[in-house]
């Protein structure tokens, strides 16, 4: 690790395969040497001096930045894929068959490091997890200019887009459907039952649902993450997509897994149902047993009506997906139990 003073541009690079503990001390270096090398009041203010230059590991972040500016064109509109809570997501081809996904952070976040609180939280929480159906994380840089996070690039893109798109939906059969829950289901049980401290997402929604060319399920965007550590009360402010947001959360602060839960089950209605389950979650009284709903008014009718082994998987993720939506969090099951079904 090294840092060098008067150069003109803050700029950090820092790859995953470092761990958690390097990450932890270039938080911490970039605080201190904040903190030592103010000069006016506007550095007094931003808590970072934009003179500073912090490089860890052996790879030559400079040379990566300027690729990531190049093969975006400078985050182009053309490059643009879409847009998570709080930043814009570019396709870069960096060389012929190497494409990765960039999120740049929105301008709002790149000023005092002390504030990038969803910044810091991804990479934080992604350069300690490694998951089949978690998106893969490369690196990140934060730059006077622009401050960015590279991902794997997953072809097929979000599963919001592709249930909104009629061709699209038509291709995601029952049989990728089921197993896109499912993948859904593995990363959370990882997330809340492998992961020390366990990870709360806090936005498992079809925005942040990412497929590649196989139509395997990705879970992204961890920038509103929760680590739930046994010495906090873990209370923090409302995060979330609008629809799939516990409603606990309307009048507590307190974050657990079952929160996520929730969600997930929301999320599978949705999947099912080809659209976001508003109207069904507006009628929920208990169960899908106890509903006495038609499983054919459940089913996405741009597709054919799935064999009878299917069938009876659907049932059973519908029935689990609405004791997921149970308004006791404490009565909502542990979604790993659908991994056995």
């Amino acid at each position: 690790m090294w840092l060098e003073k008067g150069l003109d541009n803050l700029f950090t690079v820092f790859f995953p395969l470092l761990g958690a503990l390097v990450l932890s001390l270039v938080v911490i270096c970039i605080l201190f040497s904040s903190r030592r090398t103010k000069r006016d009041s506007q550095d007094k203010e931003s808590g970072m001096n934009n003179e500073e230059f912090l490089s860890i590991s052996t790879f030559k972040g400079r040379k990566m930045y300027e690729k990531i500016i190049a093969a975006t064109k400078d985050f182009d509109a053309n490059h643009f894929i879409g847009k998570g809570g709080y930043g814009s997501v570019y396709k870069a081809e960096l060389s012929p068959g190497n494409i990765v996904a960039v999120k740049k952070i929105h301008s709002m976040y790149t000023g005092d490091i002390a504030n990038q609180k969803d910044f810091l939280s991804e990479i934080r929480v992604l350069t300690e997890i490694k998951h089949r159906n978690i998106v893969k994380f490369f690196g990140f840089c934060s730059h006077s200019r622009h401050s960015f996070l590279v991902y794997e690039y997953l072809e097929r893109g979000s599963l919001a887009a592709i249930l909104s798109n009629e061709a699209g939906a038509v291709v995601l059969d029952w049989s990728k459907r089921v197993n896109v829950i499912k993948g859904v289901a593995h990363a959370m049980s990882y997330m809340h039952h492998d992961c020390f401290p366990p990870i709360v997402h806090r936005d498992i929604s079809s925005k942040n649902i990412l497929l590649d060319m196989e139509y395997v399920a990705h879970v992204s965007d961890f920038g509103t993450t929760k680590l739930l550590k046994p010495d906090s009360s873990n209370w923090n402010q409302l995060a979330g997509t609008y629809g799939y947001v516990a409603p606990e959360l309307a009048y507590t602060m307190k974050v657990t897994e079952k929160c996520d839960v929730y969600s997930f089950g929301v999320l599978a209605l949705e999947v099912i149902l080809g659209k976001h389950p508003g109207d069904v979650l507006a009628s929920f009284s208990g169960s899908f047993v106890s509903m006495n709903i038609e499983l054919n008014d459940m089913l996405d009718p741009r597709l054919p009506f799935p064999s009878l082994e299917v069938r009876n998987k659907l049932i059973t993720i519908m029935d689990l997906a609405f004791l997921c939506l149970d308004a006791s969090p404490q009565s909502r099951p542990i979604v790993s139990h659908l991994l056995y079904n």
